[in-house]
């Protein structure tokens, strides 16, 4: 039937499968969904997900209070329920480059920013507008596998660089400057790095932008844990060095402010040197936005309360967001303004930095028990302490571990066996690694790694257990 379609459409079938052809690329959620089935439904003690960066799943992280009435307030006004701009409401975009701006040594315009449905979205834009016939792009590993899957879909070649857990994950630019050539449209890098809980210092950003001035391409910086920083470096946006190489910031409101479903994100090109009008990058992203739509308009709205209002405050040390387009200065006071001003009281007087501080509080406490309790089970060492964001990388010793094949065999028996769900390397690029998610409450963590501890010993050779 469908091939009889195609030939009276004049095609050729090979033709045609060879460019609707699915890709097969390994991504988190299909994986977690198969774990997740494997679970014994005879097993009486709760499932515990460790595979996951969703933090709202565990009663400790929840977002404020203030945040949760002003978006009810501005549903229940009635007066956000139409179509918006393509690329954001003025006032959200205006909110993210403020905000942005403030760490950054230039300022952004509104018109940098493009609000999107998530970094998600954010994601397949900025491939989607560099992707051209022959190029290829350089994605880290491990990394995060919605690249690789959305460079499939635009036929975008995908070449790997590595990240060293001897150096603390830092980039290879070595290996960076030999995959790269003239077809090489843009490099990726994921700070703080998901899923190796690295926050990358001034110095080593410094040299990733030099290293892309060389190549003469952008940096595609991946900033969804923003400010998600618990260690001794604090976060530096990649835009600090957008005057040394084009820099499209990627980001969203999921992870900082613990509401990843309400799908808000932004692509903001930070580029003082304009770089990215000349080849016309930016009309491209427009083009784009006319044929994909955002978030909801009223969530879009409620940006404004949570950005640019709170940059009347001092919060260079715990702003979150990177977001860009703007509001014209000779924008009039109207019905949305001035609901915009009646929430800023609450806004300013309860959503504060305390809100920030006891997400880092709690993320840097699982972080600690999580390693912790990896020192506790010999078949698994975790090179280098997360920093920030929400999950680490852990190598699996397979020599210590009698009947286990490898990270696909270790994950499905785990959780079969003992109800945990932990993610195999494979699935962000690292065979015979493991990702875990400490980004739960601390009792949780400490019951899914016992778990996970009696699933080894109950593996281990006959040597070890002696």
């Amino acid at each position: 039937m469908e091939n009889g379609v195609l030939k009276k459409c004049g095609c050729a079938t090979s033709e045609v499968q060879q460019e609707t052809e699915t890709p097969t690329n390994i991504t988190i959620k299909g994986i977690l969904g198969l774990l997740m089935s494997n679970i014994d439904g005879g097993d009486k003690r709760r499932a515990i997900s460790l595979g996951m960066g969703d933090p709202t799943a565990y009663s400790c992280f929840h977002t404020s209070a203030v945040v949760e009435d002003a978006v009810v307030d501005t549903l229940r006004s009635q007066k956000f329920n139409g179509y918006c701009p393509t690329s954001g409401l003025p006032q959200a975009r205006t909110a993210i480059a403020g905000y942005l701006s403030r760490n950054l040594p230039y300022k952004l315009s509104p018109d940098d920013v493009f609000v999107t449905a998530g970094c998600t979205q954010a994601i397949e834009v900025a491939l989607s507008i560099l992707a051209r016939p022959g190029a290829n792009i350089l994605v880290p590993k491990p990394g995060f596998p919605i690249y690789e899957l959305c460079a499939a879909f635009r036929h975008l070649e995908v070449r790997h660089f590595d990240l060293m857990p001897d150096k603390g994950w830092e980039v290879d630019l070595n290996a960076v400057e030999a995959l790269a050539d003239h077809n090489t449209v843009a490099m990726v890098i994921i700070n703080p790095g998901n899923p190796c809980g690295n926050v990358y210092s001034y110095e080593h950003l410094r040299k990733i932008a030099e290293s892309a001035r060389k190549l003469k391409i952008p940096v595609i910086a991946d900033e969804v844990y923003g400010h998600l920083a618990f260690g001794g470096k604090p976060f530096v946006p990649m835009g600090v060095f957008g005057s040394i190489a084009p820099v499209l910031t990627l980001g969203s409101l999921s992870k900082r402010w613990l509401v990843p479903g309400w799908r808000l994100g932004w692509l903001v090109t930070t580029d003082p040197n304009n770089a990215f009008k000349s080849p016309k990058v930016v009309e491209r992203i427009k083009k784009y936005f006319d044929i994909c739509g955002g978030p909801a308009t009223f969530i879009q709205v409620f940006i404004e309360f949570l950005l640019w209002r709170k940059e009347l405050r001092i919060f260079c040390f715990f702003f979150p967001l990177n977001w860009a387009p703007s509001l014209a200065e000779n924008i009039v006071c109207t019905k949305v303004e001035l609901m915009c001003q009646a929430a800023v009281p609450r806004i300013l007087e309860q959503t504060e930095e305390v809100f920030f501080r006891k997400t880092l509080s709690i993320l840097k406490q699982s972080s600690d028990i999580c390693c912790d309790r990896i020192k506790e089970i010999p078949c698994i060492t975790c090179p280098h302490k997360p920093e920030g964001s929400m999950a680490l990388m852990v190598k699996l010793n397979l020599s210590k571990l009698k009947d286990i094949s490898d990270d696909i065999d270790f994950c499905f028996k785990l959780v079969k066996e003992e109800s945990v769900i932990i993610l195999p390397g494979l699935t962000v690029g690292l065979k015979n690694w493991l990702r875990i998610t400490f980004a739960a409450e601390p009792s949780s963590l400490e019951e899914a790694l016992g778990r996970v501890k009696s699933f080894c010993q109950r593996h281990s050779n006959q040597q070890e257990r002696h």
